[in-house]
């Protein structure tokens, strides 16, 4: 278990080689309700030139994680060329799939959501770090945020996310491991 701070993972990535065109990519993988989201605004508050990509609006809803992987790689396969890569947006209201959001290569791109670390992709990514918290703590955070009414959903997405993980193996391809 390491600590480090978003200034100093900011700084890792950037004095690492470009794996992403010439620009260089951060997945902030790990458990729901870890403080993924959290660390990637830090890291953008940091990097104004960052562009950084929420993968909750990348899947499917409540059971698309496994198609996850596939989408992100679709975004940064053009990328990692030096071309504009796109992602379409899942409309969680509407409970379907919205717009095409197209990203210009960036000097940094951050991704962050569970599954953001796929193994496909594994050469593209600059720097990996994976959080974590206790599924109590989780669990709370995510009532607190979607409301006592998807405790069920956030339940079987537990389950959900340890079945990715376990398939990608992502905990042990992290560089960085950060417990909230």
């Amino acid at each position: 278990m390491a600590t480090a701070s978003p200034s100093e993972l900011l700084a890792r990535a950037l004095a690492a080689p470009a794996t992403l065109g010439e620009g260089r990519l951060i997945c902030v993988d790990g458990l729901a309700g870890s403080g993924k989201t959290t660390l990637a605004r830090s890291l953008a508050a940091l990097a104004p030139e960052a562009v950084v990509l929420g993968t909750d609006e990348m899947l499917e809803g409540w059971r698309g994680l496994p198609g996850l992987g596939r989408s992100i790689e679709d975004l940064l396969r053009p990328l990692a060329a030096g071309r504009p890569g796109t992602w379409r947006r899942w409309d969680w209201y509407a409970d379907g799939w919205a717009e095409t959001v197209t990203v210009e290569p960036a000097p940094l791109l951050v991704l962050e959501g569970v599954g953001s670390a796929a193994a496909s992709y594994d050469e593209l990514v600059t720097l990996l770090v994976w959080m974590e918290a206790d599924r109590d703590v989780r669990l709370e955070r995510g009532l607190a945020r979607d409301g006592a009414e998807h405790r069920e959903h956030w339940l079987t997405w537990f389950d959900d996310e340890a079945a990715l993980h376990a398939r990608e193996d992502t905990l042990a391809r992290a560089d960085v491991v950060l417990r909230t």
